[in-house]
């Protein structure tokens, strides 16, 4: 996954892999853990991973716990409503944390935190306290943020969309592991002479401890970025200091955020509604057991292997041609063809047919969260943890939505709410079109006619008095390396005098 790069900077030899100015890694090496940016990938999504695992253990198990707690099937539409909705909050404030102390910190505590919470799922004995303990695990999914947030701190423009795509789709791959390895824990220690109502309590140990080293993992062995951690560079001067209602303002004054916000809603929050339900929808309408539910639902989730990391590599790949505007038209179709998809997903009543249409949806619907975060990274330089934050809190809203109006009760036949789930998709991915940059355009038009400039662009998140000091300068060698989204066939901005500085 090695995209073609800039030569290697020239105050770079102190990495292993080649880097641009900001010391940003300009290659992508999977397979490698190079510290500080292969390391930090691996512990990004591994940690990742191990939340998702934790937040999506209760579904595989739900026919077993629902009978154990006298569950009704509001009880568990309120219980998926709250295991995606505690992290709406939780992601704007991780981006946040981001900003200000570094995604090292802030997703190490926060996975510790949430820790005991699963832990205490064993204990669970009413419905309230299910709904409790699914509400309060799922803030660990802000770990998303810190994690795209990461990705884009380490990895320069050729591979920042790869490098949030892998990471993220590697991460999302435990809403589909856990569809396999709780059934297989809760199995194994049946065959110990436990009872089942003993036994689905017990599993719960096996994601919590995955949750629990995992932030001992990222605390110990991480790193902020390229050049060190955030308190000391701040410490040294390396680093400005920055203030807290300055990143906010840039992040929600600048609508681009939102917008991704909520076209986010009805890809990443499509995924979770499905993670919550797949599983007891197939088990309950096919007829089918307990474990082939399980199969059927982990190889929705499974696709993360390949699906989001191929809709990553597809913005940035379409990028080193078109730019900015190539990444936003994708974006846009295959969003749309994944709501086609789910529309489809809920007229068809075979269990063959069913199963093969969900795997296309799921390609679909994955990809266009990589590809999200093929944009995401271009909208603001300063304010890029809230900006992460803002998008993936719209993707918890969406899930929380679609399951409020179309998954909750008797309202809907779970079918009929799935289609109306896919017409969702395809009203909140036309807002797309109205992203637009004025340096590189928007989907249907080009660069401004009044000649901005990418330094243009990042350089107005910095007041004049910030500049003389100098804190502009990261974003200043930001600016120059993003002249990629320019595109080959794109017509080249004018640049500004200020880019020969972008060495200082």
């Amino acid at each position: 996954m090695e995209n073609s790069q800039p030569p290697p900077n020239p105050n770079s030899e102190k990495f292993p892999i080649p880097v641009d100015s900001e010391h940003k890694a300009t290659v992508f090496r999977p397979f490698s853990a190079a510290a500080p940016h292969m390391r930090a990938f691996h512990l990004a999504w591994f940690s990742f991973f191990c939340c998702f695992v934790s937040s999506f253990a209760a579904p595989p198990l739900l026919p077993v716990i629902r009978d154990n707690l006298n569950l009704t099937a509001t009880d568990i539409g309120n219980a998926g409503i709250a295991a995606v909705s505690g992290a709406v909050f939780a992601r704007i404030v991780m981006g946040t944390a981001c900003d200000l102390f570094g995604p090292r910190l802030a997703s190490a505590s926060l996975i510790l935190a949430t820790a005991p919470v699963v832990f205490c799922t064993a204990m669970v004995n009413s419905a309230v306290s299910f709904l409790l303990v699914r509400f309060f695990t799922g803030f660990s999914l802000a770990t998303f943020v810190s994690t795209q947030f990461w990705m884009s701190s380490m990895f320069s423009s050729p591979v920042v969309g790869t490098a949030n795509g892998v990471s993220g789709g590697w991460g999302n791959l435990g809403g589909g592991a856990s569809q396999l390895i709780m059934p297989l824990v809760f199995d194994l220690i049946l065959t110990t002479g436990a009872v089942k109502f003993t036994a689905w309590r017990i599993a719960f140990f096996i994601p919590a401890l995955m949750q629990t080293f995992s932030a001992f993992a990222v605390f110990f062995l991480g790193q902020d970025l390229p050049d060190g951690n955030f308190a000391i560079l701040k410490k040294t001067g390396a680093k400005e200091k920055d203030k807290f209602k300055d990143v906010l303002y840039h992040a929600v004054t600048n609508y681009r955020g939102w917008v991704l916000a909520l076209t986010y809603g009805y890809c990443f929050g499509v995924e979770l509604t499905i993670d919550n339900i797949i599983a007891q929808y197939f088990y309950d309408r096919f007829n089918v057991n307990l474990h082939t539910a399980g199969i059927i639902a982990a190889s929705f989730g499974l696709c993360n292997i390949f699906s989001r990391p191929g809709g990553g590599i597809l913005s940035d790949v379409v990028a080193s041609r078109f730019g900015m505007r190539g990444r936003l038209w994708t974006l846009w179709v295959v969003q749309s063809l994944g709501g086609l998809f789910c529309v489809m997903l809920g007229q068809v009543g075979s269990l063959s047919g069913s199963v093969a249409v969900m795997l296309v949806f799921s390609v679909f619907v994955q990809a266009a969260c990589g590809l999200t975060f093929g944009v995401v990274p271009f909208v603001s330089r300063r304010s890029l943890g809230i900006i992460s934050g803002m998008t993936g809190g719209g993707g918890n809203v969406g899930a929380v939505l679609t399951q409020v109006i179309f998954f909750r009760g008797s309202r809907f036949k779970t079918e009929t709410g799935i289609t109306l789930m896919g017409i969702m998709i395809l009203c909140c991915t036309l807002p797309t079109v109205l992203i637009s940059f004025p340096q590189w355009g928007g989907m249907f038009c080009g660069p401004s006619s009044k000649g901005a400039t990418e330094e243009d662009y990042y350089m107005s998140e910095w007041s004049s008095g910030e500049k003389e000091r100098g804190f502009h300068q990261a974003s200043l060698k930001f600016a120059d390396n993003s002249k990629r989204e320019r595109g080959r066939r794109v017509e080249a901005a004018p640049s500004s005098p200020e880019e020969t500085t972008h060495n200082v």
